[in-house]
């Protein structure tokens, strides 16, 4: 059959199961049109390319498949790349389409003429130009094949103009290889027991990479074997409901005093799919005293990149999980009762403290009380889709919000761009439209990505906004006051935005609160109100003051 690459791009992702693209049209010839007659993959119209990229890595990451964002030529294609940086960054799956120049104009300046495949490069498994139109199923299928497998990450993939609209006969598509991943060496696996046989206080700690391997059932069975606690990066939160006994909470900044008391009184550290990069492991400092280190990740280069393990072993987080579990049940290693007995009490202690702490009527509202406020609220079947500023950064702070089902987090990676939260929520809600999604999100980030409230609107999708508005950006400001001896400048807003009023003009519902007894009622009226396809918004005037103390802590160190 003679048809064009966009159109035969189309039908593949409805093979592929490519639910979703997220950008906006330039020439609508390109793409566009093709997707017009498709029944399977709907565009998502975004107010901004960014916005786009960072939906695809938010789908992708809720969803476990592949998320797809697209870019006109130039700066369309350009205004992707913080969102690929961030995929990159978190090793997310995300295919980025680009249209190019024309082939027969390029290099000659043509409209909107940019070296595109260059800019994704650095920052991609794969970025490529379709050099033939009838090739147009190879390449897809062997970006989806990149992206998906090994140590999963962005591609790039980009038609010339002219080619991407010139009719021919396509060959029969062949869907693309997935998920392949490798097994682990079996001598490995058994020098990996030999430790465990030896630790009296073992810990287990999950990054992305178990989260993208889908390690749930092999993690709880793992550590419910051996007796043995969990804790997780920002990007590892979800592999364990964290109300489970054997939950420890998160590691580095992250950390509470619970989280660091398990940690510091480890003798083996297990790390699965995480680089353990500087904010997760206290800029490198946090190590416990004599522990031995075992890392497990599915990217050899990954191996020893900070930390060096006595034991390294390259592989899936799921099969090393699973051959880890065989070799102890082999050994007959026992379950440490008696240790699991003080964690279980010791993490009640630690959540009953956390909910008295957060119980205050202080003014402004506490970023604490906030967090604590919405898991009470919204409960189970939400996803919490998290920027990282000073005050919403409450949201890390285990146990004040506890994820309560697998899966149900999107983190922002190390780059940790402005704005991905606030629009990777609609990426999320698209991905899980019968759930709940909750955005914590400062006034500052918030400002960075609100333009796609319409977005969402226009979707019916059940999200929720809380910003913490201290009118700052409130992580620099605090570097200022202490760092630089109140030396604070260009990080006050003397100006912002009547947040209500913009979230009600775009159809959301909306409310400012001052108080503390307003907060659950209006994250009531706000959960009302997604249940009936309304989007929310909810600005609460927050105390820019108070932080944890790991916080604090933790800048001691930079």
């Amino acid at each position: 059959m003679m048809r064009t690459a966009w159109q035969e791009l189309v039908d593949a992702f409805d093979r592929e199961g490519i639910q979703y693209v997220f950008g906006m049209p330039g020439s609508p010839k390109h793409l566009y049109d093709a997707l017009y007659d498709s029944t399977g993959v709907r565009p998502i119209l975004v107010r901004h390319e960014t916005a786009g990229a960072f939906m695809a890595m938010a789908y992708a990451r809720v969803s476990g498949t592949i998320g797809c964002c697209f870019g006109c030529p130039g700066p369309g294609v350009a205004n992707l790349i913080p969102g690929i940086l961030e995929a990159w960054s978190g090793c997310t799956p995300v295919l980025a389409l680009g249209v190019r120049a024309p082939t027969r104009t390029y290099g000659m300046g043509a409209f909107q003429e940019a070296p595109q495949t260059s800019l994704f490069r650095p920052i991609t498994k794969w970025a490529v130009t379709v050099e033939r139109p009838e090739r147009i199923g190879w390449y897809l299928r062997r970006a989806i094949t990149i992206a998906t497998s090994g140590q999963p990450g962005p591609v790039y993939v980009e038609v010339p103009a002219d080619l991407g609209l010139q009719p021919v006969e396509m060959p029969p598509y062949q869907p693309a290889l997935r998920g392949i991943r490798p097994a682990p060496d079996p001598q490995r696996i058994e020098a990996a027991v030999q430790l465990l046989a030896q630790a009296r206080r073992p810990l287990l700690v999950c990054g992305g990479g178990s989260i993208a391997s889908g390690a749930f059932e092999p993690v709880r069975a793992f550590i419910e074997r051996l007796g043995m606690p969990v804790q997780v990066t920002p990007a590892g939160r979800g592999i364990i409901e964290e109300e489970h006994p054997l939950f420890a909470g998160l590691v580095g900044l992250y950390r509470t005093e619970y989280s660091r008391e398990v940690w510091e009184e480890s003798d083996l550290i297990i790390t699965v799919g995480s680089r353990m990069e500087e904010f997760q492991s206290g800029a490198w400092t946090y190590f416990p005293s004599g522990a031995r280190l075992i890392q497990i990740d599915i990217a050899a280069e990954e191996l020893g990149r900070n930390w060096v393990p006595d034991v390294a072993i390259q592989a899936d987080a799921t099969l090393a999980l699973q051959a880890l579990l065989a070799a102890v049940d082999r050994v007959g290693l026992p379950r440490n009762e008696s240790r699991v007995r003080s964690l279980t009490e010791r993490q009640q202690r630690a959540i009953a403290a956390a909910e008295a702490d957060a119980a205050t009527a202080a003014l402004p509202i506490r970023g604490k009380q906030i967090v604590a406020t919405l898991n009470r609220v919204f409960d189970r079947r939400t996803i919490l889709v998290l920027e990282n500023g000073a005050q919403d950064l409450w949201a890390y702070y285990w146990p004040y919000y506890r994820v309560r089902d697998r899966g149900a987090v999107v983190p922002p990676a190390e780059q940790t761009a402005m704005g991905l939260g606030v629009a990777g929520a609609i990426g999320a809600a698209l991905a899980r439209p019968d759930w709940y999604v909750v955005c914590t999100t400062g006034d500052g980030a918030f400002q960075m990505a609100m333009h796609e409230l319409p977005t969402a609107v226009e979707q019916r999708l059940r999200i929720t906004w809380v910003i913490f508005d201290d009118h700052a950006l409130g992580w620099p400001r605090w570097t200022q006051r202490t760092a630089l001896g109140g030396r604070v400048i260009a990080t006050e807003f003397a100006a912002t935005f009547d947040f209500v009023a913009v979230a009600r003009g775009t159809g959301c519902y909306a409310e400012r609160v001052e108080q503390p007894e307003e907060l659950a009622p209006a994250l009531e009226r706000a959960r009302r109100a997604n249940d009936a396809g309304q989007p929310a918004v909810i600005d609460v005037v927050v105390d820019s003051e108070e932080h944890h103390p790991s916080f604090v802590e933790f800048h001691r160190l930079r």
